[in-house]
């Protein structure tokens, strides 16, 4: 058997990152800066106010200092009064800060009120304030042509709002990876039908649509297919238009194994020292137009789909995406203990409490045991040489919270 290792090296090599493409900076949340950021203009654009109050000359202040007000200047103005000696002008957050002005008085430390009244022919500074005082300099953020956001950066609002805000209306990012899912089996009935005999919900195209969609890629397709080879033969062709092609079922050494009996060209069935997920499928496939499409065939218990998904699909995503491909843990003491299999690391779906983990069910990691997946916080990893583990052992435990 291959180890959790090495298979997941083979995985990595099926792809690499993808093409970069200009998108709109709001239409980006989760992709990756394809190339530095470059500031367009000043940030920010002008010397502005930091305050509501008056622009004014600080070497005109003193306590008590009375100034004659010339105008107004809201945010926004296109055109503004000269402070000259003795002169103040009434300024709003954000608003241009005039000639002659070089310091702005908070409208609390004079005796106007606050709020939306008449501009006042004077104004009395009760605390004066020194020169450059609640003033935003032109360019004292960044500097136009600095680089302001590095190439690789996660897309986030704050990104976007910062490419605005340095001049963009769109971004170079890393293409989105497309991901097509084929739940394979013919016991399986759509959400929601009525089952017969021997047949049972699908499950497993939600759940990896579901988890694909939370790690950043675009689902193009989540479908169950049946046993007949033909049947699943048509769905992959149709799959092939996408980056990422993932399927359950059909890996095993079964009589009925519809991937392992379609697929051709550059796949492995392997076995991986892993419990649950030992059947694994992974290589790639030749679409229409000549690319070489990764795929994925993980087995088809859900609990086993789970974790697969989360030890391979998640950072092939990550690669064809561009983001990090790390999955941080951390050692955690165990509540409730259970026990492994000998010879296979082992993931256990657990909850963390304040505590500790403890399994999410009495059958610990039981390739069945769909319901309690939607109680797991994290995946306790088990050494291969480890068959039991006790209460106050402490275990590494990835957090499975998608993004």
């Amino acid at each position: 058997m291959r180890t959790v290792e090495e298979h997941l090296a083979r995985v990595l090599t099926l792809a690499s990152r993808l093409p970069v493409e200009e998108a709109s900076v709001s239409d980006g949340i989760g992709r990756v800066l394809g190339a530095d950021l470059v500031a367009v203009v000043d940030v920010p654009p002008f010397d502005n106010s930091a305050m509501d109050g008056f622009a004014v000359r600080a070497a005109d202040l003193s306590p008590g200092a009375r100034l004659a007000v010339v105008g107004d200047i809201p945010a926004g103005a296109t055109t503004v009064p000269t402070v000259g000696e003795g002169q103040a002008a009434r300024i709003m957050t954000g608003a241009p800060l005039p000639p002659g002005a070089d310091a702005v008085v908070p409208v609390e430390q004079t005796d106007q009120p606050t709020g939306d009244v008449a501009l006042p022919a004077t104004v009395l500074v009760a605390e004066p304030v020194s020169q450059g005082r609640h003033v935003r300099r032109r360019g004292e953020d960044i500097r136009a042509g600095e680089t302001g956001l590095p190439a690789g950066l996660r897309w986030t609002a704050a990104a976007a709002s910062a490419a605005v805000s340095l001049g963009h209306g769109s971004v170079p990012l890393v293409r989105r990876p497309r991901v097509a899912v084929l739940s394979t089996g013919s016991e399986l009935v759509p959400a929601g039908e009525p089952l017969g005999f021997g047949r049972i919900p699908d499950s497993n195209s939600v759940l990896l649509a579901g988890l694909c969609r939370g790690w950043g890629a675009e689902v193009i397709s989540a479908t169950a297919v049946d046993d007949d080879p033909d049947h699943f033969r048509a769905a992959l062709a149709a799959a092939l238009s996408a980056d990422l092609v993932l399927t359950s079922g059909g890996v095993s050494v079964g009589a009925f194994e519809v991937v392992r009996q379609v697929v051709e060209g550059d796949v492995s069935f392997d076995k991986v020292a892993m419990q649950p997920g030992k059947p694994q499928a992974s290589g790639t496939l030749t679409a229409p137009d000549g690319r070489r499409v990764p795929m994925l065939g993980l087995p088809g218990n859900p609990v086993s789909v789970f974790v697969s998904a989360w030890v391979y699909a998640r950072p092939l995503i990550a690669r064809l995406g561009g983001w990090s491909e790390a999955w941080p843990s951390e050692g955690l003491p165990v509540v409730e203990g259970w026990r492994g299999p000998a010879g296979r690391r082992q993931f256990t779906p657990v909850r963390i409490g304040a505590e500790g983990v403890s399994p999410v069910h009495r059958l610990g990691s039981g390739s069945h045991l769909v319901v309690s997946l939607a109680l797991a916080d994290g995946l306790a990893v088990v050494p291969e040489d480890v068959e039991s583990v006790e209460r106050g052992d402490v275990v590494e435990v990835h957090r499975v919270t998608a993004r």
